[in-house]
């Protein structure tokens, strides 16, 4: 990679680089730019087929907001947030299936060199380098593969330990000074009674010294909670997205990660999302490490550590166990991220286990509907196969599907569903 002049120049002059028909790219959450964006939206007539890849923003993007009918930029997301989701729904975001541990070898195996690169990150230590905070997943690879990079750096983007964390002045092109706002923050709701019954059943499956994953979400949180109440100790943490159960089970002395086969003692994480005290959390924390996300979801790795139990949401499964995590019919809500990644390595780990898990209905215009169904809605991704199902939980009980024939599972997930959709579901 040639040597860069790391020049500081303003959002403006940085937009002014922008051709049309480029391909930008504007990374994952936290590093997503502010500045910059804004300049390149002031451009817009300028510009025509300027495409965009983008994965879980936190904020609006001024080059949707400010072109609303896409007439000059267009804009792929690997994974929704609630604002992206809202855009695909009025025609302005695409979605790219993957599994989001292969991202990196996307860049360096299968797609087109990126025209420009621009992060947000921490201002540059004193080695010279732009720490990419708690959100390192594929930048590394994106970088290598920039003709130009530009980095916005925010004094509020927490400093974070980790490895290929962050890129050398050296690398860097550009230099624009943002508006250092706070870094965007997600909510996490309160559990529901549901939520906290489908926890209890699954803090009970936790043994001592096992390697966590928890998956976004209401249920996966709530099983932190009944952790701390379980009395179990020494927990590892090998996970996609540190959230803020896992911190708070950090805090509580619950994690000492001393039984894990890779990291001994370290959390490891690909991103973080959720409050400034979950940032504040794993900011210069030497017990947190920060990792490309080909390392974090890989199965093979993921297998290394013993006793792996990984959680995650499902919003549908069949009477086979094919689970729907991503979309509601033809209308896509967020991706297949991490989650058929973790649940094969939690299976090939030493006495590992994966759960899924759902409530029994949901409500949709007024009526009640069974989250467990004969069919998929017409239209839901399967996330994940039936052969990969392990343990299913709702609030009405837990079934490991492992060796069960097809009417076997039927039998069991017609147990698992709410007691006014068994006889249909027996029918």
């Amino acid at each position: 990679m040639p040597v860069r002049t790391c020049e500081s120049i303003t959002a403006a002059q940085a937009a002014s680089l922008v051709k049309s028909g480029m391909w930008l790219d504007y990374g994952v959450g936290l590093c997503q730019p502010d500045a910059f964006d804004r300049a390149l939206a002031a451009r817009k007539e300028d510009l025509d087929n300027v495409k965009i890849r983008t994965c879980l923003s936190m904020r609006p993007r001024a080059v949707i907001e400010e072109d609303p009918d896409g007439d000059h930029f267009h804009i792929f997301s690997w994974h929704f947030s609630g604002y992206e989701r809202k855009k695909h729904d009025a025609g302005r975001c695409n979605y790219t299936p993957l599994n989001l541990g292969e991202v990196p070898d996307y860049y360096r195996r299968f797609l087109d060199p990126v025209d420009i690169a621009i992060l947000q990150t921490a201002p540059m230590d004193e080695g010279g380098y732009f720490n990419f905070g708690p959100t390192n997943v594929w930048h590394r690879a994106v970088i290598e593969r920039a003709t130009v990079v530009i980095v916005e750096p925010n004094p509020h983007i927490p400093y974070v330990f980790g490895a290929d964390n962050g890129v050398h002045m050296s690398e860097v092109d550009y230099v624009v000074e943002g508006d250092q706002q706070p870094c965007p923050v997600l909510p996490n709701p309160d559990p529901s009674e549901i939520d906290r019954a489908v926890a209890r059943r699954i803090a009970a499956e936790v043994p001592d010294g096992a390697c966590l994953q928890i998956g976004i979400g209401g249920m996966p949180n709530a099983v932190c909670s009944l952790l701390l109440e379980s009395g179990v100790k020494d927990l590892g943490v090998h996970t996609e997205m540190l959230t803020e159960g896992i911190a708070l089970l950090f805090r509580s002395g619950r994690v000492s990660g001393l039984q894990k086969a890779l990291d001994r003692g370290k959390v490891v994480y690909t991103f973080a999302l959720g409050s400034q005290a979950l940032y504040a959390t794993a900011n210069r924390n030497p017990d947190f490490s920060c990792r490309p996300v080909d390392y974090t979801n890989s199965p093979q790795i993921i297998m290394q550590n013993e006793r792996v139990v990984s959680i995650n949401n499902t919003t549908q499964m069949d009477l086979q166990g094919q689970a729907a995590s991503e979309s509601d019919g033809h209308r896509h809500i967020s991706g297949t991220g991490g989650q058929l990644q973790f649940v094969r390595g939690a299976y090939a780990s030493k006495d590992g286990k994966s759960f899924l898990c759902l409530s029994s209905t949901y409500e949709k215009r007024g009526d009640r509907r069974s989250r467990i169904v004969l069919n998929l809605t017409p239209g839901n991704i399967v996330t994940k196969p039936r052969s990969d199902t392990m343990y299913v939980v709702t609030e009405y009980g837990i079934a490991n599907m492992k060796g069960k024939s097809v009417a076997e599972r039927a039998l069991a997930l017609i147990g698992l569903a709410h007691p006014d959709f068994r006889e249909g579901l027996e029918r």
